[in-house]
C-alpha cells in the first residue's frame, strides 16, 4: 500500500510541476483511448480545481477508431468532463510516412480546436518508453545531440503550450493507475505492426532491458542530453542578440561577429534562422546546413530550403527566395505563412510578393538601405495586376506589414 501511495504521489507531483508559473484556468488532454492517455486523463481529472477538457482525434484510418473515441466519451460522461471528437479529412490513406502524417494531423487539429476553445495548454500522455523509442530512433539515423535529446517536455506552437508531464514514468506505472481505478482502455493494433520502424524499435527494448538498458534508463539519458541541448539553445539565443538583427522580415548578420562565433552555435543559429524565415516544420538536413555555414563564413551567396544568403556591404543577409514564396492571399490572411498586412484595402485587393515587377515601379527603393534581394521578397498590395503599395520598400504611411509569431519563436534584435 505504501508503495502504491508513493507511486501515486509521484504522478500527481509531476502533474503539479508541469505548470511552474501557476495552474492555468483550463487545460486539455489529448486522449486516444489507449492506456497512456486514459491514465493521464484520469489523473488530471482528480487534480483539485482543474478544469479538464478531453479531445480525441479520429484519423479514420482504422475501423476501431470510432469505438476508441466512444470509450473516451463514456469515461468523460461518467466523470462530468467535456469531450470533443475531431476527425481528420485526409481524402484516403496519405502517402509516405503514415505515422508522421497522422501525428502532424493530430497536432494541427488539436491546436486549431484548442485556440477556438480559448484553451492555451494541451497535455499529451507520452511515457518513458516513448522517450526511449525516440532516442533509439535517433541512433538509427546517426542523429546528433538534438536528435538524441528525446521528446520535449514542453514547447509552444501556434499559441498553444504543449505538455508531456509523464515522460519519467513507465507504461506499467500508468496501467497500474487504470487497474486500481477499474478503468478500461484500448490497445491500438498498429502498435504491434512491424511495418513501422518505431514498433520494431519498441520490440527491441525487451532484449535491451535484459542487458540492463531499460526504457527508464534510456529516458534518463535523453533527459540529460536535453539539458545539454537547452544550454546550447541559451547560448544560441545570446548569439542571436549579438550577431544579427531583423529588418523587413530578413536577418542581417554582422561579418565580424560571425567570424568570432563558435561553429556549433553558428550552425544552430542558421538552422533556427531558416526555420523562422520559412515556417518549415523540419530543419534542413545536416549536410545542406553545413554548406550554408561554409558559405556564410566565406561571405559567399547561397540558397537553402527557400532561403537566400546575400552578401552586402551592410552585412550578410538571410532572406526569402522569391520563387519559394507563398501565393497571393486575400486581405486579412497571413501571406507566406508569417506576414500580416494592414491598410485601406479595396475589394479585390491581394497581398503578394513585391518581386522584380513591383520593385521596378519604386524609384526610391535604394533609400531604404536594404539589399534588392530582401525587398523583392517583401509583401506588396496588388489591385488588378497594378501595384498599390509596398509598405517595406517605400513611403506608404497608410500601410503596415509585420512578421507575426506564427511559426518558430526567435528572439532577435530589431
Amino acid at each position: 500500500m505504501g508503495d502504491t501511495g508513493a507511486a501515486e504521489a509521484a504522478l500527481f507531483a509531476a502533474l503539479g510541476a508541469t505548470f511552474p508559473q501557476g495552474r492555468p484556468e483550463r487545460v486539455a488532454v489529448a486522449v486516444s483511448g489507449g492506456g497512456d492517455s486514459m491514465a493521464l486523463l484520469a489523473l488530471m481529472a482528480e487534480m483539485p480545481g482543474w478544469q479538464v477538457h478531453a479531445v480525441t482525434v479520429d484519423h479514420g484510418l482504422r475501423a476501431e477508431a470510432a469505438a476508441e473515441a466512444a470509450l473516451v466519451a463514456r469515461f468523460c460522461a461518467a466523470h462530468g468532463l467535456p469531450h470533443s471528437v475531431l476527425r481528420w479529412d485526409h481524402g484516403g490513406a496519405p502517402k509516405g510516412n503514415l505515422m508522421e502524417a497522422a501525428r502532424l494531423a493530430r497536432l494541427s487539429l488539436i491546436g486549431e480546436w484548442a485556440r477556438g476553445q480559448g484553451i492555451a495548454h494541451v497535455a499529451l500522455g507520452h511515457t518513458a518508453q516513448d522517450q526511449a523509442e525516440t532516442l533509439l530512433l535517433g541512433l538509427s539515423r546517426a542523429a546528433g545531440l538534438d536528435g538524441l535529446s528525446g521528446m520535449r517536455a514542453n514547447w509552444q506552437d501556434g499559441g498553444i503550450t504543449w505538455l508531456r508531464p509523464l515522460l519519467a514514468f513507465s507504461r506499467e506505472d500508468l496501467r497500474q493507475v487504470l487497474l486500481r481505478r477499474g478503468i478500461d482502455w484500448a490497445e491500438d493494433p498498429s502498435n504491434a505492426n512491424d511495418r513501422f520502424l518505431r514498433v520494431r524499435i519498441r520490440k527491441a527494448l525487451e532484449p535491451l532491458a535484459a542487458l540492463g538498458i531499460s526504457a527508464e534508463m534510456l529516458a534518463q539519458s535523453a533527459a540529460a542530453l536535453a539539458q545539454s541541448r537547452a544550454a546550447l539553445d541559451r547560448m544560441t539565443d545570446a548569439a542571436a542578440q549579438s550577431v544579427m538583427v531583423q529588418r523587413a522580415g530578413a536577418l542581417c548578420l554582422n561579418r565580424d561577429a560571425v567570424a568570432g562565433t563558435d561553429p556549433e552555435i553558428l550552425r544552430r543559429l542558421l538552422r533556427r534562422a531558416v526555420l523562422w524565415l520559412t515556417c518549415a516544420r523540419h530543419a534542413p538536413r545536416a549536410e545542406a546546413l553545413q554548406r550554408l555555414v561554409a558559405a556564410l563564413k566565406a561571405g559567399q551567396a547561397a540558397t537553402l530550403g527557400g532561403v537566400r544568403l546575400v552578401p552586402a556591404l551592410t552585412g550578410l543577409w538571410l532572406c526569402r527566395e522569391v520563387r519559394s514564396l507563398g501565393p497571393a492571399v486575400a486581405p486579412g490572411m497571413l501571406w507566406d505563412g508569417r506576414w500580416q498586412v494592414q491598410g485601406p484595402f479595396a475589394p479585390g485587393d491581394q497581398v503578394a510578393a513585391l518581386g522584380a515587377a513591383g520593385l521596378a515601379q519604386l524609384a526610391d527603393w535604394r533609400s531604404m538601405g536594404l539589399p534588392r534581394a530582401v525587398l523583392l521578397a517583401t509583401p506588396a498590395i496588388w489591385r488588378q495586376g497594378q501595384l498599390v503599395a509596398a509598405p517595406l520598400a517605400g513611403n506608404f504611411p497608410e500601410w503596415q506589414a509585420e512578421v507575426v509569431p506564427a511559426c518558430h519563436a526567435f528572439n532577435i534584435a530589431h
